[in-house]
């Protein structure tokens, strides 16, 4: 199975989604640079766009997480996924070969989904 990727690369954000909470947030674990995630995801049709600095956005019609890493050197992500979706988010960064750990969070800030790969 190949690496999921975006065929909506000129598609903003699903409305419903821009207005919602953040409720994406997790690690990609070994240092990789935000700026070598967000190639990455660019490369599969997703928008990116510095942020800053060090962060980046990224976003496809589905999902859209600012990239950023601490002073640990850990790569950050947050923002707002289609919570059907969460296992493709999941599975994308499996799929990269990237250990993770995310999760997804319900309108009361309670962790409602672990996606473990």
């Amino acid at each position: 199975m190949g690496i999921p990727s975006s065929d909506d690369s000129d598609r903003p954000l699903d409305a419903a989604l821009a207005d919602m909470a953040n409720n994406v947030c997790g690690i990609i674990e070994g240092g990789i640079d935000p700026a070598l995630v967000a190639s990455r995801l660019n490369s599969l049709g997703w928008r990116t766009e510095s942020a800053s600095w060090y962060s980046y956005e990224a976003e496809t019609v589905w999902c859209r997480i600012e990239i950023d890493q601490d002073d640990e050197r850990t790569t950050l992500i947050n923002g707002v996924v289609d919570p059907q979706r969460i296992d493709d988010l999941a599975l994308l960064f499996a799929r990269l070969g990237w250990r993770h750990s995310i999760e997804l969070s319900d309108e009361n800030d309670t962790v409602a989904e672990e996606p473990r790969r």
